[in-house]
């Protein structure tokens, strides 16, 4: 798996210490999840969960020591960092709770660390550079706050035309049965593995975290006019073919289709027209993420109303693990296999190669 840091390269913007209080190793804390397991904007230096103190993060999220210390608080990270010579420049929110707010203790903490001179980079609703004590704040340090979320100018946006019909390259979709349940951890590895097949590869990410990974190609599509979202998609595959001409595209999906809260994947079907779909599944979740009382639709369910919408096919289902035991997951693979007729595999644990595999076929369908 590939790390928060890659050796030989430099980060796009810095050292940052990610900030999930309360929240690492939760649903809650996917945004900082993703940072520990890859990113090219940051250099993940640590991770701020009071819960965790003095552990490894990646040791504690997948099992894998990824030299990641997790700390108290932001004075303790911040002096880590300079002790270790790679002094932190960025607070990075690594917070996902539902709707997207950040707490009075976060905003505190906020403060903290402009007060430091960290820049501080957020995906949240809540935006920093519209709080009035914290952006005076940052002000008078000389700090740079970004909202990442923040919706674009409207003259910015694109509308769908049709030209993602231009686009050659074989698109897959990784959609989910649930919101948080893996797709973009899922997505990066099928990238990872086509990339080391020798197969140009690019991930379209459609959030915030995808954005603070570093991904070229992203859009946030929460942070959009509805009137925009299947343009944007549109747009942001057709820009990844036009100038990097890739084997393949990988989009990230968001939410569900059946989600109450997280309605998701309908645009991205419609607009970016996927080859192939990916299904990501938690079959230990027995209702929508956040929302007792809303049983998770069947997975066979949620397959046919893909391929209804869509018209295109699902061709394999990958695992979400949590409340599984390693030792079990094979079986459990198996078990879905036998259920859909469809591989099932658990990218996270065993990698994508073999999911990849299964794949190439439709590449060189595509190809002829």
């Amino acid at each position: 798996m590939t790390t928060a840091s890659t050796p030989g390269k430099e980060a796009i913007d810095g050292n940052a210490i990610v900030y999930c209080e309360g929240a690492f190793n939760t649903p809650n804390g996917k945004t900082a999840h993703g940072l520990v397991r890859r990113t090219k904007r940051y250099d993940v230096v640590s991770v701020i969960d009071s819960r965790y103190t003095g552990q490894d993060a990646g040791l504690v999220l997948d099992g894998k020591e990824n030299g990641i210390l997790i700390f108290n608080n932001v004075s303790d990270a911040i002096e880590s960092s300079v002790q270790t010579g790679k002094r932190a420049t960025h607070l990075v929110i690594g917070l996902a709770p539902d709707g997207g707010r950040l707490s009075d203790s976060a905003r505190d903490d906020v403060k903290v660390a402009i007060q430091l001179g960290l820049n501080v980079d957020c995906g949240l609703h809540d935006f920093l550079t519209e709080d009035p004590q914290i952006f005076e704040l940052a002000k008078k340090v000389a700090v740079t706050l970004r909202d990442i979320r923040k919706p674009p100018p409207v003259n910015e946006l694109h509308f769908f035309s049709g030209k993602i019909e231009e686009v050659k390259s074989l698109k897959i979709a990784v959609l989910g049965t649930d919101s948080a349940v893996g797709k973009r951890t899922t997505a990066w590895e099928i990238v990872n593995s086509f990339s080391d097949l020798g197969y140009a590869s690019e991930l379209i990410g459609t959030g915030q975290t995808a954005w603070m990974q570093g991904a070229q190609y992203t859009i946030i599509l929460d942070s959009l006019i509805s009137d925009f979202m299947a343009g944007e998609i549109e747009h942001a595959v057709w820009k990844a073919w036009v100038e990097k001409k890739p084997d393949v595209v990988v989009i990230e999906g968001q939410g569900s289709l059946m989600n109450p809260a997280y309605p998701g994947g309908f645009e991205i079907l419609a607009a970016g027209r996927p080859d192939i779909v990916i299904l990501q599944h938690a079959p230990a979740r027995l209702e929508y993420d956040g929302f007792p009382g809303y049983p998770i639709h069947p997975l066979d369910h949620q397959i046919k109303a893909i391929e209804i919408i869509s018209g295109k096919p699902v061709v394999a289902i990958t695992l979400n693990h949590e409340q599984i035991s390693n030792s079990d997951i094979p079986a459990v693979c198996e078990q879905i296999k036998n259920e859909t007729g469809l591989p099932t595999y658990d990218v996270l644990v065993q990698g994508a190669d073999d999911l990849v595999k299964d794949l190439l076929p439709f590449l060189k369908e595509k190809k002829l």
